[in-house]
């Protein structure tokens, strides 16, 4: 692990990634990672209990990964700062009431999705089996960030925004001075690459702005979510009237 990422998610978090792995620091991990390898639910949540569970070995499990950034990993960045001792720790920062409007209408939305109405709840729950990445994924995010870290709360946005606060402020007080780089993506390659003492590339800094995609992707799982189970009614009853329609024949013979 060459990079650790401090920072909350949708703070940047997607550019920073693009940047670094220009930089040939890559490749990076973060919560897609959780989509691919709906396995590595299992990891995080060990790491989550704590000494009370499973210990992780985070060298084995992050291995081939030269960045680690954005949820789950931010929610660990003392654990991997111990696993990796000589990895520098990058925090990603923006102004709390923006950082909050955009958590909430992007990642939260899929919460709102899935605590919300009964039919949809069920639809959720139905597709599971079929969408392993989803619902890792959902499960995940539930247990370490909205009731993990944000104590179900996050929708009281003042709440939210002053633990945003007290957890950037945490990884300034824990981080030795010379070992972190507290950055603020506009700023572009600069400070970027002054850390790392390397000349920036000759291209713009990758400045992504991810909520549209996001936004999107949590339509699709809407889609998927009612598609898949809708699918295996439709199986199960074609396999239904196959089977009366075979009796019924059998009877007449």
């Amino acid at each position: 692990m060459k990079v650790i990422g401090a920072g909350f998610g949708r703070t940047g978090t997607t550019s920073l990634k693009a940047a670094l792995e220009e930089l040939g620091f890559g490749p990076s991990y973060t919560l897609g990672e959780v989509f691919r390898n709906p396995e590595h639910v299992r990891v995080w949540e060990a790491a989550r209990r704590g000494p009370a569970g499973e210990e992780v070995d985070w060298e084995a499990f992050l291995a081939g990964y030269g960045v680690a950034v954005d949820w789950p990993a931010c929610s660990f960045y003392e654990e991997l700062m111990e696993a990796f001792p000589e990895a520098p720790v990058i925090l990603t920062v923006r102004d709390p009431a923006e950082w909050y409007e955009s958590t909430r209408s992007t990642i939260h939305g899929l919460r709102r999705l899935t605590r919300g109405p009964l039919p949809v709840r069920a639809a959720f729950a139905l597709a599971a089996p079929f969408a392993p990445g989803v619902a890792g994924t959902v499960r995940l995010a539930e247990s370490l960030v909205w009731e993990g870290t944000f104590e179900g709360r996050f929708e009281d946005r003042d709440y939210a925004m002053a633990l945003f606060e007290r957890h950037n402020e945490a990884v300034r007080r824990r981080v030795l001075p010379e070992r972190l780089l507290v950055f603020d993506v506009r700023e572009g390659w600069d400070p970027l690459c002054e850390f790392f003492g390397v000349e920036p590339p000759d291209g713009p800094f990758p400045h992504l702005n991810e909520a549209r995609k996001m936004r999107r992707r949590l339509l699709g799982l809407v889609v998927l979510s009612a598609a898949a189970p809708a699918l295996a009614v439709l199986a199960g009853v074609a396999a239904s009237v196959f089977l009366i329609r075979r009796v019924a024949r059998s009877r007449q013979r």
